[in-house]
């Protein structure tokens, strides 16, 4: 896997400052996308244990809520099984800080055994997340008002109760 940026002081994608990784690699291919030089799989620098470990002491600071994932796409099935070492580590050594991820696929559908998106990683990738942003970006329904999403028809899932429940619940605007 390749990635495309690191910000280690990330106020707009999730809640409080954040490191967010964007990988590289998609193939949504939105129209109007703001990371577009990212949908090439080859894109940025190569992913490794040394970046990995660079965005592990990057969280180690009290004022830093968590991690987001962005893209490119964090579940085309070959970015899943990168960032799987990740997770992992993350959840062991910050158990009280959250993960947001963006995603172009849908939760319900393309995330779910059978669905476009799901390989052998995605179950244990999904376990990890706290929030997860999904649905492509539609550019005519983009809205600058929007809260932490581009487009009105991208959802703010609470991954865990989701999961729980067994159906898609909303994220309520701070409340996990």
């Amino acid at each position: 896997m390749n990635y495309a940026n690191i910000k280690k002081y990330d106020v707009a994608n999730g809640v409080g400052v954040r490191v967010s990784l964007f990988v590289s690699g998609c193939t949504h291919r939105c129209k109007g996308c703001f990371n577009a030089e990212a949908w090439d799989f080859s894109y940025g620098k190569p992913y490794d244990e040394s970046i990995e470990e660079e965005i592990l002491q990057a969280l180690d600071h009290e004022y830093i809520a968590g991690l987001s994932l962005l893209g490119g796409e964090p579940f085309e099935p070959c970015n899943q099984r990168a960032l799987l070492p990740l997770l992992r580590k993350f959840a062991d050594k910050y158990p009280q800080k959250t993960v947001w991820c963006y995603t172009g696929y849908t939760f319900d559908t393309d995330l779910q055994k059978g669905g476009r998106a799901y390989c052998e990683a995605t179950d244990e990738m999904l376990s990890f997340l706290d929030i997860l942003v999904d649905g492509e970006f539609v550019e005519p329904l983009k809205d600058l008002k929007l809260r932490f999403r581009g487009s009105s028809n991208q959802r703010i899932i609470d991954v865990k109760r989701s999961l729980a429940e067994g159906k898609v619940r909303l994220w309520k605007d701070g409340a996990y």
